[in-house]
């Protein structure tokens, strides 16, 4: 039996030693971090004046409404006195790990999810409401629970342990945008409804302030980097909505600038703290470059006074003399007065961005040789854009706030479209200048979609080229999706078919050249034998066939290329050839797509023509494995790999490998080079005419990458060829459309997946289609039209057994005879037959 006389002795040990503990109250959440991916952290403070031994400490998790725990972490470690100790995801980026005591990389919360602290089975500290599914989040904007930051307030001293009351974020908590890091770690909370104490003396309204000049610097970083400041300024321009940036700029009374046309006189203020444009505040905050942007962080505001006049906005012009130019007016309000052009809007969709430029932007080898002058443009290029930012920290907002009053499938905003007297803010982000607009730009349709293709009505044969974007069928019974690529379901597909089709049936052509088609045979269920049966639905007819070449498959790729026709208005002769590497080794077939070749004679006057359909390597992946690399003229990578296909391509059609002895040849397809580049220049000293820039010069474009336009699908004419061409023109109805418009699902709301979506020709495709008009002759001596030499070749044949495709049986009877010089005399190119003198 124990002795009680020794309990008091115990007891008061005990005692002892428990009043050299700090109390369970003064440990609690003090950040909360739900941010993009993983990163996601959980800041715990110590408000006493004691360290805290964290064993028996742990921080629970209820996802889903779960009343019981879906994870638990037990921490590891101490907290020191009035410190902090912060608790990670494993896989949180670079920032938030170099601040983090302890990780783990189990799946963490998000922001529908309860998390609680405790020591041992006391509540210290909860976040959410245990046993309830709010939906997405608790609370709205800024201090909501998903995709923001969190800090506790400075007067909230002791943690919410009712881990089953109602929770409202607002009220505990200070909110700020998804992915601000810069303060955890460092527990400095404030009352002043948002933003952070600094850690300096914010100073009263009027007092002497540094001024934002000296902040900003004549540099691209700030002289003061790391320093605290307190600026006192208007403010021009105010981000804090929802899912805006949250923050706000300032920008110098007039009185106060510094005069010096190099340094800035706006800065970007990250904090929440509510004001509105005209008030004039006092700042106190850390100088700090966030993602090369100048601004202030930790920042404490205090309001000096309200409606007050806007300083002068700085005004530019495009092109600037030097980037340079918008470092100066970084943070800066800006005008800009002259109309500007739409050249990009390729993000609009995914992060309401739009590439502006004084006017359009070309693509160096486009226009120009590679080379010096190439990369010379480049640089002038360079200089001669401005992304326009919707100012959102949203992906894939909705609605798309560009044009007003929001994009749609009805409501497009197209490349060449313009807007002038624009009116917002210079930042920096993404190693981009972006104007953040204050005011609705208002975007003038200058380049109106196109209804039709231009054709010429004279044309007898009409053939096009068109790139349908991984036109993959799946099984081609409804099933067999996600394929290698395109669709990724059915109800994809079915949008994806709706609009090439539409768009094939919008070029009114005769023969069409497919590249980017799936590489899956020719059988009834074949891709190509698809679009094939849905032309033949949305016409009406029997009429379109596709080319069989009679293997199973071109090539290895999973693309290849391929053909359609109206066999109402030509007929396929000859053999169906293709070249790949095993006819010429210098056509590297596991990098260019194999070419197909298909003679087609025109059913009216049997007149014949070869089409040749190309897909070159693209200049997306290296070819460094054959030694072919990018030499930095502007050409890009693979350019050696498309020339010398360009070479095989160009001896292969000199040998007539249809079978068919004409010399009329046309080259399209997606070639993967401008027009001034090795490949093109290639086939024009091999005697091709480039039909886009005879007809269309040099502002002639069907694709747009990286803001800049230029043509990589061609139309090449042999020299007999060219002058029985009409026309040749682009139908630009994918290049300057937003990519959002497309058939995917993906990144888009189930209003815009409505909304956006349109079963028309526009943004079928990447690619802009063409078509070369053609007046197809019987000139049998070569010389570009039809005389009384022609018709006396037909004569002097009489009696002879025509040849296979012999043209000099102009009727197609099988026999040369007086009938086919008759026939041919009604197809002379001049009045009673007459020789051209010139």
């Amino acid at each position: 039996m124990k002795s009680k006389t020794h309990q008091p002795l115990m007891l008061a040990a005990v005692i002892a030693s428990l009043s050299a503990l700090p109390a369970a109250a003064d440990l609690y959440f003090s950040e909360y971090i739900e941010g993009s991916s993983n990163n996601k952290a959980l800041e715990i403070y110590n408000s006493s004046a004691s360290s805290v031994d964290l064993t028996g400490h742990k921080v629970e998790m209820y996802f889903n409404g779960n009343t019981a725990a879906s994870l638990t972490i037990n921490l590891t470690g101490n907290i020191p006195a009035n410190g902090v100790f912060v608790l990670a995801h494993g896989n949180a980026n670079t920032t938030i790990l170099a601040k983090a005591n302890q990780t783990s990389s189990s799946g963490w919360f998000n922001g529908d999810d309860a998390i609680v602290l405790k020591h041992g089975d006391t509540v210290l500290d909860s976040i959410g409401q245990v046993g309830v599914d709010p939906g997405s989040e608790w609370g709205s904007g800024f201090t909501s629970t998903a995709d923001n930051t969190l800090r506790r307030k400075t007067a909230i001293t002791t943690g919410d342990t009712i881990i089953n009351d109602n929770f409202n974020p607002a009220t505990e908590w200070e909110g700020y945008a998804q992915d601000t890091l810069d303060h955890l770690g460092t527990y400095q909370g404030s009352s002043n409804g948002g933003g952070n104490n600094g850690g300096g003396t914010i100073g009263h309204c009027g007092e002497t302030a540094t001024r934002i000049a000296s902040v900003q610097g004549t540099g691209a970083a700030s002289p003061l980097l790391g320093n605290n400041v307190s600026l006192e300024a208007i403010v021009v321009a105010d981000f804090q909505n929802a899912n805006q940036l949250g923050g706000f700029f300032i920008q110098e009374e007039d009185a106060d600038s510094d005069s010096n046309p190099a340094t800035s006189e706006g800065i970007y203020i990250a904090s929440t703290t509510p004001v509105a444009v005209g008030d004039r505040v006092r700042v106190n905050g850390t100088v700090a470059e966030t993602f090369e942007l100048t601004q202030l962080n930790n920042t404490t505001v205090t309001l000096c006074a309200s409606n007050q006049p806007l300083p002068t906005p700085a005004t530019i012009s495009l092109p600037v003399a030097s980037l340079n130019a918008f470092e100066n007016i970084e943070g800066m309000s800006v005008a800009i007065a002259q109309t500007l052009t739409v050249n990009e809007t390729y993000q609009l969709g995914r992060y309401g961005q739009v590439l502006l430029a004084n006017g359009r932007l070309q693509q160096p080898t486009n226009v120009v040789e590679p080379g010096a002058a190439a990369n010379a443009l480049q640089a002038q290029n360079n200089l001669n854009k401005l992304m326009m930012d919707d100012g959102s920290n949203l992906q894939n907002p909705d609605p798309v706030i560009f044009p007003s009053p929001g994009l749609s499938a009805e409501n497009t905003l197209r490349s060449g479209d313009t807007v002038a007297n624009l009116q917002g803010v210079i930042t920096y982000d993404f190693g981009m200048y972006r104007i953040l607009p204050t005011s609705t730009p208002h975007f003038v349709h200058t380049n109106a979609r196109p209804l039709a293709p231009e054709i010429d009505s004279a044309a007898n044969l009409k053939i096009a080229s068109f790139n349908v974007l991984n036109f993959f069928n799946g099984d081609g019974t409804g099933g067999g999706f996600p394929t290698a690529r395109g669709a990724n379901n059915p109800a994809e597909f079915a949008r994806q078919k709706e609009k090439i089709v539409s768009a094939l049936v919008g070029l009114n052509a005769d023969v069409i050249g497919l590249i980017e088609i799936e590489n899956d045979g020719y059988s009834n269920t074949s891709a190509i034998a698809e679009l094939a049966a849905a032309m033949n639905s949305a016409t009406g007819t029997s009429a379109w066939k596709f080319i069989n070449p009679g293997t199973n498959k071109i090539g290895t790729d999973a693309i290849a290329v391929g053909f359609i026709y109206r066999s109402d208005k030509a007929t396929a002769i000859g053999k169906t050839a293709i070249l790949d590497s095993s006819v010429n080794p210098q056509f590297i077939d596991t990098k260019n797509r194999p070419a197909l070749a298909q003679s087609f004679r025109v059913n009216g006057n049997r007149a014949i023509a070869t089409a040749v359909v190309n897909h070159f390597k693209s200049k997306g992946s290296d070819c460094n494995d054959v030694g072919d690399t990018d030499i930095g003229d502007g050409q890009g990578n693979c350019n050696i790999t498309r020339t010398q296909a360009a070479n095989a391509l160009v001896n292969w059609l000199s040998t007539h490998p249809t079978g068919v002895n004409d010399r009329d040849y046309l080259i399209i397809g997606d070639l993967n080079a401008y027009a001034k580049e090795d490949p093109i220049t290639l086939i024009i000293h091999a005697g091709y005419t480039d039909l886009i820039h005879k007809f269309g010069g040099d502002t002639a474009y069907s694709y747009v990458f990286d803001g800049q336009a230029g043509y990589l699908d061609h139309g090449l004419a042999s020299g007999s060829l060219t002058p029985q061409v009409l026309y040749t023109s682009d139908w630009h109805i994918n290049a300057d459309e937003p990519i959002s418009l497309d058939y995917n699902t993906e990144f888009k709301s189930d209003a815009q997946n409505i909304s956006f979506y349109s079963p028309d020709a526009y943004r079928s495709s990447d690619h802009d289609p063409l078509v070369v008009s053609l007046n197809l002759i019987i000139d049998l001596d070569g010389d570009g039209d039809v005389d009384k030499n022609d018709v006396q070749l037909v004569t002097a044949a009489r009696g002879a057994t025509p040849t296979a495709f012999d043209q000099r049986d102009v009727n197609g009877d099988g026999a040369i005879n007086i009938n086919d010089a008759r026939a041919l005399t009604l197809q002379c190119t001049r009045p009673g037959c007459a020789i051209n003198s010139l």
